[in-house]
């Protein structure tokens, strides 16, 4: 009964040293090992043999974020022998700084980072997410202090651009690669958000009646603009059409002057053959003209011819004489 006692003490004695030199280490983890109490080695992914109880991982601190039943987030900093190597995000909570025109301002940022030399992220810094904490928010204050609220509000990649520059060169002798700093929030006090929302009011305001005023303006440019073009092609129409309307008087007057000269000479001609002055026959025209308008009309007239035109008259027998031929 003794010797089995004895059988089952050695095997557990055996399992126990086994399962305390066997380290299984999954992927992208790893472990720092101390023989004695001194670096030995960083066991990487996979079956790590070490000497049990000789070599013990290096207890390290991780951050992780946890919530509540209320929905709350609440941060815990625990311990732990395996170190995440993956690229890892820490958001931190919501800080007051003080701007360059002296406001105060609640800014919460987010870090991305990862551990890139497992032995100096455990032997170079005590408790790596405290000090990431501690140097996001002391770098903070710093870069927004250099700046006015307005460029606060409106230079969220400069701010992280120079944050992340800042981190990655501390956080080097650390182990650490900062990849990238993100500012969550940005929350000026009530007052600075209520002045700075009637001062947009004002501004956008102003952008309207500019606008207004500018639509007015080119409405009334292109109204004149409108009326001065029709004038002009009123104008150019009447000037046409009196070019027109005088070219075609002249043009009648050329042909009238034409007619009437054809028609001169071909009562001359007759005149000639049938031996008629030429001038009496002219003077009897005249008079007769003159007779025709002057008794045209709706109204009864009484015309009085003078006793000096009986001579004319009387030579219409020879005017008649001129048509026969």
């Amino acid at each position: 009964m003794g010797t089995y006692i004895f059988l089952g003490l050695v095997v557990l004695i055996v399992i126990i040293v086994v399962s305390a030199g066997v380290k299984i280490v999954p992927q992208s983890e790893t472990r720092v090992v101390e023989r004695l109490g001194r670096f030995h080695s960083v066991l990487s992914p996979g079956l790590n043999i070490i000497w049990p109880f000789i070599d013990k991982p290096k207890v390290v601190y991780t951050r992780r974020v946890e919530s509540t039943i209320n929905g709350q987030n609440i941060v815990r900093i625990t311990s732990s022998t395996a170190i995440d190597l993956r690229e890892q995000v820490y958001d931190f909570p919501s800080q007051q700084v003080i701007t360059k025109d002296n406001v105060t301002t609640e800014i919460n940022a987010l870090l991305y980072f990862q551990i890139v030399d497992a032995k100096k992220a455990v032997y170079e810094i005590d408790n790596l997410p405290n000090a990431l904490e501690k140097l996001t928010q002391t770098s903070l204050r710093n870069v927004i202090g250099e700046l006015e609220l307005d460029q606060t509000l409106t230079s969220r990649d400069t701010i992280n651009s120079r944050l992340q520059v800042i981190l990655d060169d501390v956080t080097n002798k650390w182990g650490v690669k900062v990849n990238r700093v993100e500012l969550q929030d940005i929350t000026p006090p009530r007052s600075v958000r209520e002045a700075m929302e009637k001062q947009m009011q004002a501004e956008r305001n102003r952008r309207a009646e500019i606008l207004n005023a500018e639509g007015q303006k080119t409405s009334v440019i292109l109204l004149s603009e409108g009326d001065k073009q029709s004038q002009i092609n009123q104008a150019t129409a009447v000037k046409e059409a009196e070019i027109l309307r005088a070219e075609g008087e002249a043009r009648a007057k050329v042909l009238t002057a034409q007619a009437e000269a054809e028609a001169i000479m071909r009562v001359a001609e007759a005149i000639k053959s049938s031996n008629t002055d030429p001038a009496t026959y002219m003077l009897a025209m005249k008079y007769i003209d003159t007779l025709r308008e002057m008794t045209t009309g709706k109204d009864n007239k009484t015309v009085y011819i003078p006793y000096e035109a009986s001579s004319v008259l009387s030579s219409i027998g020879a005017i008649k004489d001129i048509f026969n031929k």
